[in-house]
């Protein structure tokens, strides 16, 4: 079952067009059913098919800062277009909805979807996850992507010139067990909103 995203800029009135930077940074990173692309002014729109793209694509953009996420999850019509600008179905319909409602969250993140209360569900975690990411340090993130690759905390340690002790502490600093917790968590709970898991 499909996933839309709907982001919009926030403050775009008063800040430069960062649309393209977005754009770049979840091009090829993210797998996508219909790719991001630009659907009106400051706002883009991105397909995707896995729930997990989906977590991951929020996350990246919540790090970056500056956005309302909107998620619609359900059903799309077929055949898919080739641009994601000339999509329809229910999940660009909660998409909208969603972006919509985000405005509006402390969080500027929100998720409608064919199953309302599992939507409901997945926004309150992915806004836990969100809070979590936003008051992470670079120090944190520096230490998690060394450890995300697949680096034993020593050879982290190593690499950022700090004892292990000190990854450690930037780990729990930056509640990573934390997040590995939640996403799985989002992810479940995306797919039932759209309808596609028990």
């Amino acid at each position: 079952m499909p996933y839309v995203l709907t982001v919009d800029q926030r403050a775009s009135r008063r800040s430069p067009d960062r649309v393209g930077d977005a754009l770049r940074l979840l091009g090829g990173s993210v797998p996508v059913l219909l790719a991001f692309e630009r659907t009106a002014g400051d706002e883009f729109q991105g397909v995707l098919a896995d729930p997990g793209d989906v977590v991951d694509a929020v996350v990246r953009l919540v790090r970056m800062g500056g956005w309302s996420i909107g998620v619609g999850a359900g059903p799309v019509q077929t055949p898919l277009p080739d641009s994601t600008r000339a999509g329809s179905g229910p999940a660009f319909l909660a998409a909208r909805r969603a972006v919509d409602a985000a405005k509006q969250r402390p969080l500027r993140l929100a998720v409608r979807g064919a199953v309302p209360p599992e939507a409901a569900d997945a926004q309150a975690v992915l806004s836990a996850l969100a809070a979590l990411v936003e008051r992470r340090s670079e120090q944190a993130w520096e230490a998690i992507a060394l450890v995300d690759q697949g680096r034993t905390q020593s050879e982290a340690a190593t690499v950022l010139g700090v004892s292990r002790q000190a990854v450690g502490q930037r780990l729990a600093a930056g509640l990573w067990e934390l997040e590995r917790e939640l996403r799985p968590t989002a992810t479940r709970l995306l797919a039932r909103a759209a309808g596609s898991a028990p």
